[in-house]
């Protein structure tokens, strides 16, 4: 595949043209997945039955010595995994569920699937929330279900993968550490090495597309980039909760551009493409302009938050 700045291709033609590179893509991924088992991560012997049916102890604030941020975090996490089924909807729909692309989808389904799975029998048994509560919104957030933003379009929506799957990484991975318990360390590390994964198969994809089609590709980057928001951004309760995990600094405004968006736009090498058109220069431009309005977004939180911690410290 060689660069070409005349060439619109259409979304049927990406899906032909990257169909040996999804297929390469599967050969170097499932050697390098490591299989790992949900049911080893959960401390089994701490649980005990909660009230109801079975009688047990109902669930108390002082069951769990989470913070709460640490708490929020995982909640926001187990939220967003467990809309896998909408996930797996948008995917199936947009590549297709033949040839490689179908393999692609099926195989990440399935990977995705114990992430939630692990992360509900951790709190459950560990008692970190309150059961009810955590059902309550899951029934409340799965039921609006997930619609991408992404206009059905395959280069955005590979895009906003590629950042997306890399956010959430980052995110499981500082929730971890901020639990403080290294049973939750080791389930949110194994989660986001899950992630990582996905995050360079999607990657290398866009990589490949901004060969075949280099404007097109960079308008939807630069689309993706100005739109960007988490999958759970519609979870109740989400901006107060985001908030707070980044003044904890488990996701906030720098780790986005520094940790998430810019190590993604080194690896395409967006800004050393040459032979762009007009349309695709002017994308780039724009893309330019994003990250500098991120970087003195992300300079202001950081002083907002250096203030907010010295009163506190202040104050104690």
């Amino acid at each position: 595949m060689t660069l070409s700045a005349e060439r619109t291709l259409t979304q049927t033609e990406f899906l032909l043209e990257l169909d040996p590179v999804v297929e390469a893509e599967l050969d170097r991924h499932i050697p390098v997945a490591k299989e790992w088992f949900p049911h080893e991560y959960v401390p089994w012997s701490e649980g005990r039955n909660y009230d109801g049916i079975l009688g047990g102890e109902a669930w108390s604030e002082n069951d769990s010595n989470l913070s709460d941020v640490a708490k929020s975090a995982l909640i926001i996490n187990l939220l967003t995994e467990d809309n896998l089924p909408s996930y797996h909807h948008e995917i199936a729909v947009l590549f297709g569920r033949e040839k490689a692309w179908g393999d692609w989808v099926h195989r990440w389904t399935a990977e995705e699937g114990r992430h939630a799975v692990a992360l509900r029998d951790y709190l459950t048994v560990t008692r970190a929330v309150d059961p009810v509560a955590l059902e309550r919104l899951r029934m409340q957030h799965m039921s609006q279900g997930f619609i991408s933003a992404n206009d059905s379009s395959l280069l955005r929506s590979l895009a906003y993968v590629s950042f997306q799957e890399l956010a959430t990484r980052v995110s499981h991975r500082n929730t971890g550490r901020a639990t403080g318990d290294p049973i939750a360390d080791q389930l949110l590390a194994r989660i986001a090495a899950d992630e990582n994964l996905h995050m360079i198969f999607y990657r290398n994809l866009l990589d490949a597309a901004l060969q075949l089609d280099p404007n097109q590709t960079m308008r939807a980057i630069t689309e993706v980039v100005k739109t960007f928001e988490m999958p759970g951004a519609d979870i109740p309760g989400f901006q107060r909760k985001a908030v707070a995990m980044a003044v904890e600094g488990i996701y906030d405004l720098r780790q986005h551009r520094d940790d998430v968006v810019m190590p993604v736009l080194r690896f395409w090498k967006v800004f050393d493409l040459e032979g762009l058109s007009p349309e695709g220069e002017q994308a780039r431009v724009e893309l330019s302009e994003l990250l500098d309005d991120l970087e003195k977004a992300a300079a202001r939180f950081e002083d907002k938050r250096d203030t907010l911690k010295a009163r506190l410290a202040a104050r104690r």
